[in-house]
């Protein structure tokens, strides 16, 4: 496998990466999400010219000053006494999902929740009206900052949204208040500004950071920033800086994400394994699963290699995963005895909230950590017919085929000592990279994602077929650029949702 890697020149392509090349060929785009979490003294440039670590420290420098203020009541101390304790993120994709992962694993972390006590942070991406609601309710426009995230100001779903959270802040505050309630993270101010939020309160992000990679970037620090507080947020830049680091600069046998990914191209291109699972045994991870499917299935599900000829091998990886034990009383019958799916199993030495009672046997994480350690062997070893008569003279004959394991199932084991933020940052950029060597390894481009864009397309074609008929009574045998049934189906919507 290290030959493999070496014939494909990975470590080349990763030096590539870090000097700025436009490795994101088809777009022409350098892919410098490391430049994130660098120090300040460190350089990343782009084509050998732009610095883009200055720019980096300028927007994290807005972040801890715009945060602390909103901390101490400052920001709209103009406007009203009331402090802006809600935070309400409207974006999706890229634009969210790592931002919640992150949230969830420290909001229970002692430090975090101190920090973030009396303080709300939701997170609104679908454009269904019902996720308006459970974003929204509760909350009261006075004290609520809502950002809005798009690198193109442009994203249907997010800008539907921000406009009707908007609305909902005008209502409450009118139309003259809600300048200080509204902040940008974009790549496209004058759109930004056009919307009504000034200059002062946009955050750039640019067109180098992928949006399945840019939770280093504003789009997760500054929601982070807002509620656990600008330390936390530095803390796990740190941790994601250690892996880079390693990423960077370890030799192949010693560098951990080159690891990672060599052995799930040995499960998925060698073994043939189609599907990834990822068992976080700690429930502060429950969204951990959710955005490495994300970065992992956006990136290498790719149909063509960098240069456009079509693949003769299959690419990328179906990721799916719950925390343990949840998963085990899930979809762990079918890991054990129907398909084989390699497994990633994450565990912690110590809890972000120890419980241990004297009434039981063990700790609480004890308990959890105790399946962490056994479903890797039951997965690997199994459980024959004769190790089954050798435990129970009494099982009944009938029963032995449904009770047998056949093992030699992969799995890996990652253990950590804690669940904090330095180690949340090395999980993220642990993760990141596995998905760029693999990417590498298939010959892809994994920083662009075509593939969303055909139903985004067909999309619009839908949407105004829809606004046709509620005006004027289009019928399906009007309705272009759609299957047959799709036009019968679309009618039947029509009819039914007067």
């Amino acid at each position: 496998l290290f030959d493999l890697a070496e014939q494909a020149n990975v470590q080349g392509r990763i030096r590539d990466m870090a000097t700025g090349k436009r490795i994101n060929t088809s777009e022409q785009r350098a892919v410098l999400h490391i430049a994130l979490r660098a120090n300040p003294n460190e350089e990343y440039l782009i084509d050998g010219q732009e610095n883009v670590t200055e720019k980096v420290h300028d927007v994290l420098a807005n972040i801890k000053e715009f945060s602390e203020r909103v901390h101490k009541g400052l920001h709209r101390k103009a406007y009203s006494e009331k402090k802006l304790v809600n935070t309400v993120v409207i974006g999706i994709g890229g634009s969210y999902l790592g931002t919640e992962f992150v949230y969830e694993a420290l909001r229970c972390y002692p430090e975090a929740a101190k920090t973030a006590r009396g303080r709300k942070l939701r997170f609104l991406s679908n454009v269904d009206p019902t996720a308006v609601r459970r974003a929204l309710t509760g909350l009261n426009q006075r004290e609520t900052l809502v950002v809005i995230i798009s690198k193109t100001f442009t994203t249907l779903e997010t800008m539907v949204n921000a406009r009707t959270v908007r609305n909902w802040l005008i209502n409450g505050l009118g139309q003259q208040n809600i300048r200080p309630h509204i902040v940008a993270i974009t790549a496209n101010a004058e759109l930004a500004e056009e919307f009504g939020i000034p200059s002062q309160y946009v955050f750039d992000i640019w067109d180098w950071v992928g949006g399945r990679f840019s939770v280093s970037s504003a789009v997760g620090m500054l929601p982070l920033a807002l509620t656990f507080g600008y330390k936390i947020v530095h803390e796990f830049l740190c941790g994601a800086r250690s892996m880079d680091q390693n990423f960077l600069t370890a030799y192949p046998r010693e560098n951990l994400p080159l690891i990672l990914g060599l052995i799930g191209i040995w499960n998925s291109s060698f073994l043939g394994y189609s599907a990834h699972a990822i068992i976080p045994y700690s429930e502060a991870l429950s969204r951990f699963p959710a955005h490495i499917q994300q970065v992992a299935m956006e990136s290498n599900g790719k149909r063509v290699t960098r240069d456009g000829t079509p693949t003769d091998y299959e690419t990328g990886e179906i990721v799916f995963g719950e925390p343990g034990t949840n998963s085990q009383h899930s979809f762990f019958q079918m890991l054990h005895q129907g398909r084989p799916v390699p497994v990633d199993f994450i565990g912690y030495c110590k809890s972000q909230t120890p419980i241990s009672l004297e009434s039981e046997y063990i700790s609480n994480h004890d308990e959890l950590m105790s399946n962490f350690f056994a479903q890797p062997d039951a997965l690997a070893i199994g459980r024959s017919e004769s190790s089954l008569l050798s435990e129970s003279n009494n099982i009944s004959p009938n029963l032995i085929p449904h009770r047998v394991f056949e093992g030699n199932r992969p799995s890996l084991s990652i253990l950590f000592p804690t669940l904090d933020p330095y180690t949340v940052g090395q999980l993220l950029a642990l993760y990141e990279h596995r998905v760029t060597v693999q990417g590498i390894i298939w010959g892809l481009n994994s920083f662009d994602q075509w593939g969303v864009e055909l139903g985004k397309e067909l999309g619009k074609v839908v949407r105004d077929h829809i606004r046709n008929a509620r005006q004027g009574g289009a019928k399906a045998d009007s309705f272009k650029g759609l299957s047959s049934a799709s036009c019968n189906f679309l009618q039947r919507y029509l009819d039914q949702s007067k």
